[in-house]
């Protein structure tokens, strides 16, 4: 089946009839083996579905190396029920199925848009769950891919009744119904984004919450949005920073360029800014390595070269080991999201990247989220970013987290939540507050904005502070003046509050699987052995986490003692401003006296691409990173902790607190 971008799908409210032959994405692989064995099965028998199938699932890491027609003989190939992957290659696209089903929090984790692509190119034309993440329902609509969260939809499908369209679009808003009836954004932006213009709103009125005020400043205005968005209506914005990187670049110009020729008109390109950092070491990856996927990386590498030398756009690129060996300190590279924080956004502003945890760079108050490759493709020949107007969490976080506890806890905490397991999060905004966020840096401020992305929120914010003003300052040789506009308003509208006793937070971990498999370390039934520990990421490879990993190495180093026999430890710099305080710091010393192997700034391990990563399943790791969905850090199992449990972890062999290591060594 080619994929066509451009074709629409209906204008008119038509009745749409589907294959009967319905792909249960159940938690018993036998009834999925069942649907590809041609056998009835219905609702009731399937049930109960899996819920939380991320596109780690849908569409498994390596398999973003493609980025044209040959997705589609890729979707679900990651998909576990029980201990099985029951979906292998070409499997749907020769089952004739056009309609798949599964639980709560359907596509959660990454904002990859090569999950709804793969499905759509296999003959999936919709989906049904019993709720969305986000950026996965953004990125169907922006392809065509119907979704809808109306189970009662099966047994009609089944008894051969055709469904209205208009009924599959109950419910949405008008944009969103506007792009599906389209065939996709980049043909709605054809039609109806010729002529948009920034429509600033002013500050009064009913009061605001700060994520507010700066949508307001910088809405577009267009026929089909309103000028007044209320919680669920769709818009349009303008963003200050647009960024993407590898495994979504060649795909958007593959897009582009099909659907618009060649050369391409950008809108504003000195506002773009690409980044190569996601395959500094996928040499290293078993995953590419194993499927022989190593050349085609590098073509897609290529392409994104090719496409930042056609247009004339600032890039960065991570170094690999040679290239490290022989940089001379200029070079500026790491982490998108992070490196947008060390040098692009400011307070006020808006950004938008193709990387779920753009919200990093909330962390200075701004306005910061993630969006699919269609959504920023249509923002590169537009200048306008999609949004759906979402409702606001208020996180007040109280006390004073304990010592040895970070942030990251605190977000395990969170995770832990029933509100949050329950999909409270899900599209909203969180905005953190109180002593406790006040007395945090802006490195740990932004592990809670950046793992918005794992609560299932749009994204995170905190009110800029004197403590914002240091870090431009110091960071960044910037000094700024924070705007009287530059906060919440008292009485400001919020869908709930929660509130966090900080004092309280232990020490957390995350039990294999998923990020909301929180609890307490001192509660899990050990000793749990490890053979990995890795300490890395955009969530902890800021100079914070290294401060916290260099207190515990050092403290071990300083009594002879090194990473335990049979454990690996990798520690991986989020950018290169990372990696030349730790020298400067004088921290190397210390990581090489027990043993850890230092890694270039890069993706690596959290992306399954590169170092830390494991390649049998029978290995265990423990992990500072982000999430660990099935087969996210390989086919082994990922345990998620702070910088210190990571390092402690890999000096006891097993997981373990700083305060549990040194207990030990007393």
């Amino acid at each position: 089946m080619a994929f066509d971008p451009l074709s629409p799908l209906t204008t008119e409210d038509v009745a749409l009839r589907f294959s009967p032959r319905i792909l249960f994405l159940s938690q018993s692989a036998q009834q999925v083996d069942a649907v590809f064995r041609g056998e009835p099965v219905t609702l009731a028998q399937a049930m109960p579905m899996r819920d939380d199938v991320s596109t780690d699932e849908i569409t498994p890491l390596p398999i973003l190396t493609h980025y044209d027609e040959q997705l589609g003989l890729y979707p679900y190939t990651g998909f576990k029920a029980g201990e099985r992957l029951p979906i292998g290659p070409g499997m749907v696209s020769v089952a004739d199925i056009e309609v798949v089903v599964a639980g709560k929090r359907y596509g959660k984790g990454s904002s990859r848009e090569h999950s709804p692509t793969a499905e759509r190119l296999a003959g999936v034309r919709l989906v049904i769950a019993e709720s969305f993440e986000r950026i996965y329902r953004q990125n169907a609509d922006n392809i065509g891919l119907l979704t809808s969260t109306d189970l009662g939809l099966v047994a009609r499908i089944q008894a051969g009744e055709a469904i209205a369209l208009s009924e599959l679009l109950s419910g949405r808003d008008a944009l969103a119904a506007a792009i599906v009836r389209s065939g996709g954004l980049l043909r709605f932006g054809q039609v109806h984004m010729r002529d948009i213009r920034t429509a600033p709103r002013g500050d009064g009125g009913a009061p605001k919450t700060l994520f507010e005020k700066i949508v307001a400043r910088h809405a577009l205005r267009t026929a089909l949005t309103p000028a007044e968005p209320a919680v669920g209506d769709g818009l349009f914005v303008r963003a200050d920073w647009r960024f993407i990187h590898e495994y979504y670049t060649a795909m958007a110009a593959h897009m582009l360029h099909a659907s618009f020729g060649r050369p391409l008109t950008l809108q504003a390109p000195e506002s773009v800014v690409v980044f190569e950092d996601h395959t500094s070491y996928v040499q290293e990856s078993p995953a590419h390595v194993r499927a022989g996927l190593v050349p085609h990386v590098q073509r897609m590498v290529q392409a994104q070269r090719q496409f930042v030398a056609d247009y004339g756009l600032r890039s960065h690129r991570t170094l690999t080991e040679d290239e490290a060996l022989r940089d001379d300190g200029r070079n500026v590279a790491g982490i998108s999201h992070a490196m947008v924080a060390e040098h692009y956004a400011l307070p006020g502003q808006l950004v938008a990247g193709t990387d779920s945890h753009t919200p990093h760079s909330g962390a200075l108050g701004c306005v910061a989220f993630g969006v699919g490759t269609t959504d920023m493709a249509n923002a590169f020949v537009t200048g306008a970013v999609r949004l759906t107007m979402p409702a606001s969490l208020l996180i007040r976080c109280e006390g004073r987290l304990a010592a040895g506890v970070t942030a990251k806890d605190l977000v395990l905490h969170l995770l832990a939540q029933p509100f949050i397991r329950a999909g409270g999060g899900v599209g909203k905004v969180f905005e953190f507050a109180g002593a406790a966020v006040a007395a945090m840096s802006t490195d740990e401020r932004a592990t809670l904005t950046n793992m918005t992305a794992e609560l299932g929120g749009l994204t995170g914010i905190v009110t800029p502070d004197a403590e914002t003003v240091r870090f431009l300052r110091e960071r960044r040789g910037v000094d700024f003046t924070l705007e009287s506009w530059m906060h919440s308003d008292a009485g400001a509208a919020y869908a709930a509050v929660m509130d966090i006793d900080c004092a309280a937070v232990p020490p957390m971990v995350a039990a294999p699987g998923d990020p909301g498999n929180g609890r307490s370390l001192a509660d899990v039934p050990g000793p749990v052995r490890i053979d990995i520990a890795y300490g890395g990421s955009c969530t902890a490879g800021k100079r914070e986490d290294f401060a916290h990993y260099h207190a515990v190495l050092r403290w071990a180093a300083d009594r002879g003692l090194r990473v335990a026999p049979g454990v690996s430890l990798y520690l991986q710099f989020g950018t290169t401003a990372v990696r030349d305080h730790c020298i400067a710091a004088g921290y190397m010393d210390a990581f090489d006296r027990v043993g850890a192997r230092i890694l270039q700034p890069s993706c690596g391990a959290c992306g399954n691409c590169g170092p830390g990563g494991s390649s049998r399943a029978d290995q265990v790791t423990v992990s500072a990173i982000n999430r660990n969905f099935p087969g996210r850090g390989g086919p082994g199992s990922v345990w998620l902790a702070s910088p210190p449990t990571v390092a402690a972890s890999a000096i006891a062999g097993e997981l373990l607190s700083f305060e549990q290591l040194q207990a030990r060594h007393a």
